[in-house]
């Protein structure tokens, strides 16, 4: 497997939050679950954070406030959890639209970029009522359409990986080979 970017190994990378980043659907929160249990971290997803402060699910924010109002809660939670090392941190896929969360998630952390194509994510999620950016009349175009916009915030990572047709574990595999 080749990585688009590498890190080195060194004891101060084991510290270090490792931050999943990528579009929905690519398998940040499957993979930061089994992380954390193999490198016993605590495992934090700023969705799960986000619904926890806001009292309700984030379909439901985006219709009552609208996405600019879910980025700026969004943005709140990133600057609050990015301080404490030694996490596993699952980010929405929007998160790196702010370059403020990019800097703050980076500050203690390795931002990894799970990349999946645009037919992969649409098979993985076609037919998920949670997903407001996907209640559109045609969901892969509007897929293509966000990762389109998306790709040079994600490719800011600082590990790329291809996670098109592999499985949860060898993500995860692949991951601790860089990490650890």
């Amino acid at each position: 497997m080749e990585y688009d970017k590498v890190m080195t190994n060194d004891k101060a990378q084991m510290t270090k939050n490792i931050v999943l980043v990528g579009f929905m659907g690519a398998g940040k929160s499957s993979v930061a679950r089994q992380l954390a249990g193999i490198l016993k971290r605590e495992l934090v997803s700023t969705d799960d954070l986000i619904e926890a402060r806001e009292g309700k699910k984030i379909a439901d924010i985006f219709a009552q406030r609208g996405e600019p109002y879910f980025r700026l809660v969004e943005s709140q939670v990133v600057r609050e959890i990015s301080g404490c090392p030694g996490r596993i941190i699952d980010c929405g896929g929007g998160v790196v639209l702010d370059p403020e969360n990019v800097a703050a998630l980076k500050g203690k952390g390795t931002l990894i970029y799970l990349k999946a194509s645009a037919e992969f994510i649409y098979e993985c999620v076609k037919g998920q009522t949670h997903r407001p950016l996907l209640r559109v009349a045609d969901p892969l175009a509007a897929i293509r359409e966000l990762l389109k916009k998306r790709q040079p915030f994600y490719e800011k990572a600082d590990i790329i990986l291809d996670t098109d047709r592999r499985s949860i574990e060898w993500i995860t595999q692949e991951i601790l080979k860089v990490i650890c």
